[in-house]
């Protein structure tokens, strides 16, 4: 299957109504099909892994076409440059995230972008950056401690951001590894505890938001 039959596939499961509501959620619908992702995940599994596919779909700029290239492509082909090109297109927090998890927190760069990205300003490269934190924190079970606790200054740092998409993430790094055992549950509370006392409402949500998901958290295994 090529990419001009995918995409006529995608138009077929297109709705408009869906891609109006898109707005709803803080969905740019520009490029939108109005295309639902247990479509999209459906298309991948016939499709299998196809890193040129998914490279051709990206091409095309339509919302569920990248959302679908992020499904169908091999990690193991991922070049630190194609993670560069294809971040810099993101223009919704659910391609974003979708992307992340589907596909660059497998690649072997993931723990250097995170950190890259989350320094940057633009919104929703920044936003990569933390999103990547908390992928990593919930796929990545043999991670050792350390490796998630460099990102704590980050995520201290950036916690003042103001900006919608990027003060969830770091929210959602904080929490992500918080729950990965009950040392970095520990941790991450304290973190959250400090960035409870910067003076910034979004410091404050922050905290506050995984200070409610984080205490009293149980780790039976353990």
């Amino acid at each position: 299957m090529d990419s001009k039959k995918i995409i006529s596939e995608l138009k077929k499961n297109s709705n408009y109504r869906d891609k109006i509501g898109m707005a709803r959620f803080g969905i740019n619908p520009e490029y939108a099909l109005g295309v639902r992702v247990p479509v999209l995940r459906s298309l991948a599994k016939k499709i299998g892994k196809d890193h040129k596919l998914a490279l051709d779909l990206w091409s095309t700029k339509i919302h569920e076409a990248r959302i679908l290239a992020t499904m169908i492509d091999e990690s193991e082909k991922v070049t630190s440059e194609q993670m560069e090109n294809w971040v810099k297109d993101f223009n919704s927090w659910d391609l974003c995230d979708q992307c992340l998890m589907n596909l660059f927190d497998k690649t072997p760069f993931a723990f250097k972008k995170a950190v890259k990205w989350a320094e940057r300003d633009e919104e929703f490269i920044r936003r990569s950056g933390f999103a990547l934190m908390a992928c990593l924190a919930w796929h990545n079970k043999d991670t050792k401690d350390k490796e998630f606790l460099k990102f704590f200054p980050i995520i201290k740092r950036y916690s003042i951001d103001e900006r919608n998409f990027v003060r969830k993430a770091v929210n959602w790094a904080i929490r992500q590894i918080g729950k990965r055992n009950s040392d970095l549950n520990k941790k991450a509370i304290k973190l959250s505890e400090e960035i409870k006392k910067i003076n910034s409402k979004s410091a404050k949500w922050i905290s506050s938001d995984a200070l409610r998901e984080l205490k009293g958290k149980v780790f039976p295994n353990q």
